[in-house]
């Protein structure tokens, strides 16, 4: 599962509605990268005048509550009473299309905040969703949500059977109905037409002109599928009269081998730089090689970090482990019990307690690529330290996966937009010919 919620934190989420788009874009993009590694083109936008094609079956039920309602294939939006009707939606996106075209979006108080700069993608993140963030609630609706409550109850819109609810009606389970991909693109491409009104970057804006990077050494990529074990123990109801039992189970899951990068580069001084490291598709579905612009929208995130360096020759090292997009595999139940009896037992703190559930499963780091070897861009981009958002960055990864999730309580580590540089168009790559970027073609191997 991969989705975000962004709302535990008590006190304001600093960039939450650029979050929004950021974590959902890159899941999309992570998701297409997987269809192109399986031959397949890019999913394709839900549309509300167009049927949802693909059907589901969660084969899944509620521990009260009964099955998880299936769709059919071919289904045709209809109004769900109580939660919206499709005329309303359609009118909900005019308007946000409308504020993107206009360039400013309308506040409750009638007054008017411009979005044609690196914060508008904040303010029109918080109308998508919507979240308390948003200024007009009553104008601009909830797009993101009530679209997940119309699609989880379409088999069931006017609850003549008195239905629980969907899949896509709960973070925990939304991903696995492919109409989430299919409606996330629908968001994203909503979100696109706002960036691409943005100027492109001059070469100045993209030159950092302290570093040269002169290589960049990748080891093996590598993906596989594992068999994976799989606790259930939490799932059952226990008893003082029965005596608990073990339950497994095994799923076939996607995992990669660990991998590394070197990243040659000269200094003319010493300073603090930040590096980010993206992947990108080369080719379509078709094999036709992607232009730059086409590319940009569908690079993958891998890390995010701060380093330092000093005048002279540098190499810049870093292991997939430390990405800041992922989390590990979560402790499993019977582990948690185990180490709380032990921390009783000894009198100690439970080691814990920091754990983040917020992030992209590691596993999931790479997409699948092929058993020829799939070609892919790996680009790395260093720029000076001024762009970390707190002082420590480069001794301090704050929770780690501050990729997608942010920082805990705190600000975004990066200042820059999220996606930078490809989140602007790019109509001519010569001015990508700095030498503080480099690209270089890499193969996933699918084994």
């Amino acid at each position: 599962h991969m989705d975000f919620p962004f709302w535990w934190h008590g006190d304001k989420i600093d960039r939450k509605g650029e979050l929004f788009f950021w974590a959902h874009h890159q899941l999309t993009a992570r998701y297409d990268a997987e269809r192109l590694s399986n031959y397949l083109p890019p999913v394709d936008p839900l549309y509300w005048d167009h049927p949802i094609r693909d059907g589901f079956a969660p084969h899944t039920s509620y521990k009260y509550g009964g099955e998880f309602p299936f769709r059919p294939d071919n289904k045709e939006f209809e109004d769900v009473d109580g939660v919206a009707h499709i005329r309303d939606m359609k009118e909900i996106e005019s308007r946000i299309r409308d504020a993107i075209a206009h360039g400013y979006i309308i506040n409750a108080d009638g007054s008017h905040t411009d979005i044609d700069n690196d914060h508008g993608i904040d303010v029109l993140g918080d109308i998508i969703e919507s979240s308390t963030y948003s200024t007009n609630v009553a104008y601009y609706g909830a797009l993101h949500n009530q679209a997940h409550r119309i699609l989880g109850a379409q088999s069931d819109p006017h609850h003549k059977f008195n239905m629980p609810p969907g899949v896509m009606e709960h973070f925990e389970t939304a991903t696995r109905d492919p109409a989430f991909f299919r409606l996330h693109k629908y968001m994203d491409n909503i979100l696109k037409e706002h960036k691409d009104k943005l100027p492109p970057y001059t070469r100045e804006e993209l030159l950092y002109s302290n570093v040269e990077i002169t290589d960049v050494d990748v080891t093996e990529l590598s993906t596989f599928f594992e068999e994976f074990e799989f606790d259930l123990s939490n799932a059952l109801d226990s008893t003082e009269n029965v005596e608990e039992v073990s339950v497994k189970t095994h799923v076939s899951r996607l995992n990669h081998k660990p991998f590394s990068f070197n990243i040659h580069a000269k200094a003319e001084h010493d300073d603090k730089v930040t590096v980010r490291i993206y992947l990108a598709p080369k080719y379509d579905e078709n094999h036709i090689t992607l232009h730059i612009d086409e590319a940009r929208w569908g690079v993958i995130l891998l890390d995010t970090f701060w380093t330092e360096v000093h005048e002279g020759k540098n190499d810049i090292k870093r292991k997939s482990s430390e990405s800041s997009v992922t989390i590990p595999d979560r402790v499993s139940f019977l582990q948690l019990i185990h180490d709380a009896d032990a921390a009783v037992a000894a009198g100690t703190e439970l080691e814990h307690h920091e754990d983040r559930s917020c992030g992209h499963p590691h596993r999931l780091l790479l997409p699948k690529g092929t058993e020829e070897g799939m070609d892919f861009w790996f680009i790395v981009i260093i720029t000076s330290g001024e762009d970390a958002a707190h002082d420590d960055l480069t001794v301090n990864d704050h929770g780690s996966t501050h990729g997608y999730c942010g920082v805990h309580g705190g600000k975004y580590p990066d200042k820059r937009p999220m996606g930078y540089p490809f989140e602007r168009r790019i109509p001519d790559k010569r001015v990508w010919k700095v030498p503080n970027h480099n690209s270089h073609i890499v193969q996933i191997f699918h084994h």
